[in-house]
């Protein structure tokens, strides 16, 4: 009863003296005071940053992409201007620079001139970055400039999210034009598959060609060989032929010479003949010589008609012979036409030159042979004309013999057929000299001929010594066709493989559409799904715990300024009535501090706990717990307990993890975190206000029962020594008064 009746005093003494009361009264709200001021300024600031001015800076100048003109910038503000997250103001660089110097805007944002520029690298082999210039001033609001950061990572992933989809709209356009194009060339494989079938029926027949080729290139050397033979023979006979034509020149100018000196001679005759018609008496007298004469004559003209006809004989074997020869030669430079194309240059050339020089030969030849062919025939004609003629002046010399009768006809016939023979022996010189003429020129081109027949026997022989080597070539190409017909089968497989799976790619990429969802999800593939644990609604619940638990604390420190937490209202009977009392008064202003936090809390600002009950008899025990240690402190140590009461409370800012979590602060400090009450009441407060682990709760709230305990067992040990000190003696003294 003596502990109650000291409480009542104290309180008595408390209620009537305004000094104590009013001050009382006012720290029961220091509490709400402090933690709730701040929490409603800083409730929910984030919704607030529509208000934060930021400036913004335009100077792209864009670029044309594609044949369309892009703005990326412009894009950014017209996106900036329907988002509200800040008071945009899109102004001048130079406005800007100035507004953030004078702290008219908190942050501003620049985009560069080649902004739009630097989106068109991203398909270049080295691609540049876009860069979004973010300016705060920090010293205006160190937080702010923190914010803007965000912010701009936002703006960041829009702008990223806006080119990737427009990127990814271009790629499959790109995927469609792939298909297409995939399709024309598994056509295109399809013909080539075909066309490498047809090589290799191709490569079939040149490899049997080629073993052709090489089986014959045996019977081509061969063959070269007896050319050359018959080259040498042809040689040989171009040399008789020269030798031959250089001895008709002989014969031809010893018979024209005959001729002429035969002409001669017919003219005489002819003279003669006319004097004897004149007097054929006196040639009367001459008979028996002119007989025998006209008898050698009709001889030698029957001589020269033989001569002639086997002269003419041999001309048309010459005829026959030139012809055959140039025939033949002709032939030959056919033959040898495409042997001539697989020699080296040079060779060629000056084969291909003797083979010309040799068919003109042999066709000047032939036409000079033709026209010693007409010359014979006509001298043949004439020689067979005067043969006659002889025989028939030998026949009216018989006859002369016979009769003299007929003698004057017989002149007068004589006369006639000598004038024939003259006109005959003319036409022979005549001819003679033709046939001298086309020998010269028979004789010129057999020149030539044997010129060529030495030209062909040596290209003969070199193309000899060359057939060796298209003999070993001919060999190498049958094995290469070999090889050639093996790959195309390789080549074959492979390109039906090809047109397979062009066909198969075509018809899988044909299958690749574009469409809005499409690009936003090459453009944004990953969504986070916040699934909050415990979720905290805005930034004032999220501080609550840790300024309401200052707040308690702060009302606790100026409650032992106000409150005389020592000296007691009369004088106590024992240390536990001096104890009671003070801590009777402390325990119920703490509880009305609490309560009044709460209430304000709760209905003035709209702080959602996970329960009302616990969560105001937690801030019972909270606030219970600081004022029984700020009551120890300043009882037992008066001012310095209080200076204690500040450190203890700048610690416990430090360690409590009320703003960062603990691991974030300096390992030196962190193990204070388990020492210092203010660490439970948070993360108690935490718990019932946010997670609802009420268990969590309980075991904070005993750890503080137990801090309450023992600060107030140290606050009743202090007034134990202190009431043995100051009123002991007295209580004594009294009890002896009272028994007497």
């Amino acid at each position: 009863m003596r502990g109650i009746s000291l409480f009542i005093q104290e309180m008595k003494a408390m209620i009537t003296n305004k000094k104590i009361i009013i001050p009382v009264i006012a720290i029961l709200f220091i509490p709400i005071l402090y933690s709730g001021t701040f929490l409603w300024a800083f409730w929910d600031p984030y919704e607030q940053m529509d208000r934060l001015p930021v400036a913004v800076v335009n100077e792209d100048q864009g670029v044309v992409y594609n044949d369309e003109e892009l703005h990326v910038g412009n894009d950014l503000v017209d996106q900036l201007e329907d988002n509200e997250g800040f008071a945009w103001d899109f102004v001048d660089k130079s406005v800007g620079e100035k507004g953030l110097e004078n702290r008219e805007y908190y942050m501003m944002i620049e985009i560069p001139a080649d902004f739009s520029e630097r989106a068109t690298t991203l398909l270049e082999d080295e691609p540049t970055k876009l860069e979004l210039n973010y300016i705060p001033n920090e010293s205006y609001n160190f937080l702010a400039g923190q914010i803007g950061e965000k912010a701009i990572e936002s703006i960041k992933e829009e702008v990223a999210h806006e080119l990737t989809a427009t990127f990814a709209e271009t790629l499959f356009d790109n995927v469609d034009e792939l298909a297409d194009g995939l399709t024309e060339a598994s056509d295109g494989a399809s013909k080539i598959d075909d066309g490498v079938l047809e090589l290799n029926d191709g490569a079939v027949t040149l490899q049997d060609n080629m073993e052709i080729l090489a089986n014959n290139s045996i019977a081509f050397k061969e063959g070269l060989e007896a050319s050359n033979s018959g080259s040498k023979e042809i040689q040989s006979g171009m040399t008789a032929l020269h030798d031959g034509f250089s001895e008709m020149k002989a014969g031809q100018e010893e018979l024209l010479a005959g001729a002429t000196e035969a002409q001669a001679g017919t003219k005489e005759i002819s003279g003669g003949l006319q004097k004897s018609l004149e007097g054929v008496q006196t040639a009367q007298d001459s008979i028996p010589q002119l007989t025998e004469g006209s008898l050698k004559l009709s001889a030698g003209a029957q001589q020269l008609a033989e001569s002639t006809e086997e002269w003419k004989q041999g001309a048309d074997q010459t005829e026959a012979g030139a012809s055959e020869l140039a025939a033949g030669i002709e032939q030959l430079n056919q033959e040898l036409q495409p042997i001539l194309g697989s020699l080296p240059e040079p060779q060629r050339k000056q084969l291909e030159a003797s083979l010309t020089s040799l068919v003109e030969g042999g066709k000047q030849v032939n036409g000079g042979v033709e026209q010693l062919t007409d010359a014979a025939v006509e001298i043949n004609d004439g020689a067979a004309s005067l043969s006659t003629e002889m025989n028939n002046l030998h026949e009216g010399q018989l006859a002369l013999q016979s009769g003299m009768d007929e003698l004057e006809e017989g002149q007068k016939q004589l006369v006639e057929g000598a004038t024939e023979l003259s006109g005959g022996q003319d036409k022979l010189v005549d001819g003679l000299q033709l046939f001298g003429d086309k020998i010269t020129e028979a004789q010129v081109g057999s020149n030539e001929l044997l010129e060529g027949s030495n030209q062909l026997s040596t290209g003969i022989g070199e193309l000899a010594s060359g057939s060796v080597d298209l003999e070993d070539g001919a060999n190498q190409l049958a094995d290469g066709s070999i090889k050639l017909v093996n790959g195309f089968v390789d080549l074959s497989d492979g390109t039906n493989e090809l047109a397979t799976k062009l066909t198969d790619a075509a018809t899988e990429t044909s299958d690749i559409t574009g469409n809005d969802d499409v690009y936003d999800m090459f453009a944004d593939p990953v969504t986070v799904e916040s699934k909050k644990e415990n979720e905290v609604p805005n930034y004032g619940t999220g501080m609550a715990p840790y300024l309401l638990s200052l707040g308690l604390f702060v009302g606790a420190t100026i409650l032992s300024i106000i409150y005389p937490l020592h000296d007691p209202a009369r004088e106590p009977k024992n240390a536990f009535s001096w104890f009671f009392s003070k801590f009777g008064v402390l325990l119920g202003i703490g509880v009305i501090q609490a309560i009044v936090a709460d209430v304000v809390l709760l209905t003035g600002l709209g702080l959602e706990v996970q329960s009302v009950p616990l969560f105001i008899l937690f801030s019972i025990l909270t606030s219970i717990t600081f004022i029984t240690m700020i009551q120890f402190l300043v009882t037992s140590f008066n001012n310095i307990g209080r200076f204690i009461a500040i450190i203890i409370l700048i610690m416990q800012l430090a360690t409590s993890a009320g703003t960062f979590p603990l691991e974030m602060i300096p390992d030196a400090l962190q193990p204070l975190h388990a020492f210092v009450p203010m660490s439970y009441t948070v993360s108690g407060f935490k718990a019932v206000i946010s997670s609802g682990d009420f268990g969590f709760m309980w075991e904070n709230a005993t750890t503080l029962l137990i801090f309450i305990a023992v600060f107030s067992i140290g606050t009743l040990l202090y007034f134990a020594t202190q009431f043995k000190r100051k009123y002991a003696g007295k209580a004594v003294g009294q009890e002896k008064s009272l028994e007497a």
